[in-house]
């Protein structure tokens, strides 16, 4: 008998039930009775704390298409697995116990950075582990593509399409501010697919000043609105020149909710025109995955079932070239994926005239 532990760790996003739902699907059809699949309850919270439960094959049907994740998930900081918390708990030592209580073979873990890093660390400490990436900002190393970043794409898009119409009708300047605190994937396909006119990243800094000089030389040519997808995480060039600390001083000192209410301001203030910013927030982790993160999560939920039956542990599910493999955990895990200045993506953008705000 096979006995598997899985748990999904971290911010909730689309295909975690579908990546769920491959592994055990695939386990039991080639395991058969000789397989016995541990729901873990709310993330690495409950391996530290024993909160589990027994799981049937009926529990996985019917959960494609869900949102979410049924098994519940919690964020345990990395940089806190080491600290002994307020009930004396030393959260690596727990961890280790309950693995060995509950008889586990492997444990499968499904999350992004954070999350690999502390499967990693349990990997140290003699674990079977086997991750699979998830994530909508595609901010992991080692994967080409992370399940629940397309379906985000989607509907970021979808809010910049909304958005186009009322900006028209309007002649508004509109900012959509998209998830991404450390990295733009997620602004930059959004942007593109959207029609941005200015895409602001957090691995480019932006100039205010050429921020309004292409809204200018819109107005200018006629055109009587511009559309703006900002990262929440993105950054001026002033405040991106200062050392480490001062960076992080000037950012929490921000008088305005958040960057893009900021960069509105200045932009209304600057040329005179109406400027409004749009936050879809967290609707970009919810509602059902689309259909290619539907296939890539049953792709990787598949693989990581294979590695389990193979023995082949330390481990994480990646797509390279559009072929799922496996990588080593050691290799990938507190490796930010960031967005290249010079990439591709990039540049394309930049040939269409979309404006970094360089």
């Amino acid at each position: 008998m096979k006995r598997v532990g899985i748990l999904t760790s971290g911010g909730d996003c689309q295909g975690l039930n579908a990546t769920i739902r491959a592994v055990a699907k695939t386990l039991y059809n080639q395991l058969g009775n000789d397989v016995e699949i541990i729901g873990i309850i709310d993330g690495y919270r409950g391996l530290i704390y024993g909160e589990t439960r027994k799981m049937k094959p009926e529990n996985f049907s019917g959960i494609l298409t869900m949102g979410g994740t049924i098994l519940g998930t919690s964020r345990q900081p990395f940089k806190l697995m080491r600290v002994v918390d307020e009930n004396s708990v030393d959260k690596v030592e727990a961890m280790k116990k309950n693995y060995k209580k509950l008889g586990l073979d492997c444990l499968v873990v499904l999350g992004g950075n954070g999350t690999q890093k502390t499967a990693n660390l349990l990997r140290e400490e003699g674990l079977n582990v086997v991750s699979l990436p998830k994530t909508i900002d595609n901010d992991l190393w080692g994967t080409d593509k992370t399940f629940g970043f397309q379906s985000a794409v989607d509907i970021a898009t979808n809010v910049i399409d909304c958005i186009h119409s009322t900006a028209t009708s309007h002649g508004r300047v509109f900012i959509i501010e998209v998830m991404g605190h450390k990295v733009g994937w997620l602004t930059l396909y959004a942007g593109i697919a959207g029609g941005a006119d200015i895409i602001l990243i957090p691995e480019i800094p932006y100039d205010i000043n050429s921020v309004v000089k292409t809204i200018k030389s819109r107005t200018a040519g006629g055109k009587n609105f511009s559309i703006l997808a900002v990262a929440e995480g993105a950054i001026s060039k002033e405040i991106a020149a200062l050392p480490k600390k001062q960076r992080k001083a000037a950012v929490a000192e921000m008088k305005y909710p958040s960057i893009s209410y900021q960069i509105a301001h200045d932009i209304e203030e600057a040329t005179g025109q109406e400027t409004r910013v749009t936050v879809p927030g967290h609707f970009q982790r919810g509602g059902s995955p689309d259909a290619y993160d539907r296939v890539i999560s049953t792709r990787f939920g598949v693989k990581a079932a294979e590695l389990i039956i193979n023995k082949d542990y330390g481990k994480m599910v990646a797509l390279v070239n559009n072929k799922v493999v496996a990588v080593p955990l050691k290799d990938i895990a507190g490796k930010l994926k960031s967005v290249p200045k010079d990439s591709e993506v990039v540049e394309t953008a930049r040939k269409m005239g979309i404006s970094f705000g360089e």
